[in-house]
């Protein structure tokens, strides 16, 4: 049987004195002397009382208490947007309720239910690569909850959106290929109906058409996230006749599926074929040879998101003015993996 909870009104009948008075006395209250704050500090540990924070701040008007929602936590991305987060919120003293939707639609409503019923002052939320609907996200704006979009956003649903440069970065990396010798680039995306994705196809394109390069329609291929369906897909397109010489893909657990089956398939990168990624993961810089990638500033994105939300951005929505998402600008860093050894 779970242990009952010691509270103040278990303090106060142990010393034969009223709740509020033992509530004044741990908070230090001025009105309170030092050896009586003392003795009841001393009975307090000895029964092994703990404040009960959230009660507390529930009493002076809020839980103090903010929700996080990533697709997957052991990512470098997703943990250090979380760290971001937790930085922000650690120095105006705010809590985090941290939920993860392993990428799955339903998994991210329930999330979403469960920080609601937990009184959650806001929720941010990066969403599910199955999200193709708002309504769960309404509901949050409903119960008059701060709502966050960072990372992957939904473009219908009006709220506060903290992005990165996501079609101008995409467009600057493929001519970053191109100008680097390679002519035939296939390109591994994601679900094209969330906006961060769609955006790194319509850069690739917008290079691909200014350089006019005649790119076959096998070589954009979408909603790759896993890296089983990327590794499969890239074999295809590996084995033609006239194979890509370069891959762009929108995560760099894709390039580490196409630099392992390159290394089957005994194909020198990067002399004979080029990868280039996005979120410059931790592995990016072990591998051999290492993968160039985007530095999406994920710390500093989820920063921005924590500081969107003290900002209280939403008022403008009540207002029923647009809101213009916060951009974080990316970096692009370019590794051995993309850049020719021999001329």
């Amino acid at each position: 049987m779970q242990k009952k909870r010691v509270t103040i009104y278990d303090i106060a009948r142990a010393l034969n004195v009223s709740a509020s008075y033992i509530s004044r006395a741990l908070n230090d209250h001025s009105t309170i002397s030092e050896k009586a704050k003392e003795k009841i500090k001393k009975k307090a540990a000895e029964l092994n009382y703990k404040h009960n924070s959230l009660a507390a701040n529930l009493r002076q008007g809020g839980s103090k208490l903010l929700g996080v929602i990533v697709p997957l936590i052991n990512q470098r991305f997703f943990s250090d947007t979380i760290s971001g987060i937790e930085e922000i919120c650690s120095d105006k003293n705010y809590s985090l309720l941290i939920c993860q939707s392993h990428e799955n639609f339903s998994k991210e409503v329930h999330a979403v239910d469960t920080l609601i019923k937990q009184n959650v002052e806001g929720i941010l939320i990066s969403v599910s690569s199955e999200t193709n609907s708002s309504d769960h996200l309404q509901n949050v704006l409903s119960h008059d909850i701060e709502l966050i979009q960072f990372d992957r956003c939904l473009d219908e649903l009006e709220s506060i959106k903290v992005e990165n440069n996501n079609l101008e970065i995409s467009y600057k990396v493929t001519k970053n290929i191109i100008e680097s010798g390679y002519d035939k680039i296939a390109f591994l995306g994601g679900p094209n109906h969330l906006s961060t994705f769609k955006n790194r196809k319509d850069g690739f394109l917008k290079a691909i058409k200014e350089f006019n390069l005649p790119i076959p329609f096998n070589f954009i291929q979408e909603d790759l996230l896993l890296p089983e369906n990327s590794y499969k897909v890239a074999r295809e397109l590996l084995l033609l006749k006239d194979p890509p010489n370069a891959f762009l893909t929108v995560s760099d657990h894709q390039s580490l599926a196409i630099l392992r089956l390159a290394n089957e398939l005994q194909i020198d990168v990067p002399n004979d074929l080029a990868i280039f990624g996005f979120a410059n993961e931790d592995f990016t810089t072990i591998t051999n040879p290492f993968l160039s990638s985007v530095d999406q500033k994920s710390k500093e994105l989820g920063r921005q998101a924590a500081l969107a939300f003290f900002a209280k951005t939403n008022i403008e929505r009540a207002k029923g003015e647009k809101i213009e998402p916060i951009i974080v600008e990316s970096e692009i860093i370019v590794r051995q993996s993309s850049t020719k050894l021999l001329v």
